[in-house]
């Protein structure tokens, strides 16, 4: 069955099965507007979908996505600032408590930044955008302690989940909202193997498991 045709199937179900029974949230959500508590970062990666591993209803996760779930750093230029401007809304407009930055395990953003030849010029919007974690790359690549390219990979996909968090705190009204203590940051790193979810502790420097 081609692709758009099992979407259709799948959206005739979802009419008669999951819009009548849950008919009444889906008219609240429609009548009264969103309200979510969290706004989530996760990648475009169509393995790791947020609402399904973290069992949500419709309007509970304001999430943003893109190639590697990374968050830029706060700047004026301008450009288009897609990821900013969904943190700006979900922060300033909806007034979430807390934000996620979501990882995960066999990230395609990173393989093609920690792969990439060290002095390629070629220019591609998925090259640029991973510029972003070059520091990470090189920091990675000259410790010795990463002994294989997938060591590699995840110790990068859980560096930049750290930087991104890092990231949010330039933001001016991310970081008054945190040190009034409104707004809460986590770094949180999925698995896709083990479906094992794994959470920073800033204290200890690690992704600890969620049990």
């Amino acid at each position: 069955m081609p692709g758009a045709d099992k979407l259709v199937e799948g959206y005739r179900r979802f009419r008669e099965g999951y819009y009548k029974e849950n008919k009444a949230l889906l008219h609240d959500l429609a009548e009264c507007g969103q309200s979510p508590k969290i706004a989530l970062v996760s990648c475009c990666d169509s393995r790791v979908e947020p609402t399904i591993i973290m069992d949500c209803a419709p309007g509970d996760l304001f999430v943003i996505r893109n190639v590697a779930n990374l968050v830029p750093p706060c700047e004026e230029s301008d450009k288009y600032h897609g990821t900013s401007a969904a943190l700006e809304f979900a922060v300033t407009g909806l007034g979430v408590e807390s934000i996620i930055i979501l990882g995960h395990t066999q990230c395609g953003g990173i393989k093609a930044l920690m792969d990439a030849p060290e002095f390629s010029d070629s220019k591609t919007f998925i090259s640029t955008w991973m510029k972003q974690l070059d520091n990470v790359k090189q920091e990675i690549l000259q410790n010795e302690k990463y002994i294989s390219p997938e060591h590699r990979y995840h110790a990068c996909e859980k560096q930049g989940i750290e930087q991104s968090m890092d990231n949010l705190m330039t933001f001016p009204w991310v970081k008054e909202r945190v040190d009034a203590g409104e707004l809460r940051l986590h770094g949180w790193y999925y698995d896709l193997n083990s479906a094992e979810l794994f959470a920073l502790h800033p204290d200890e420097g690690e992704f600890i498991k969620i049990s």
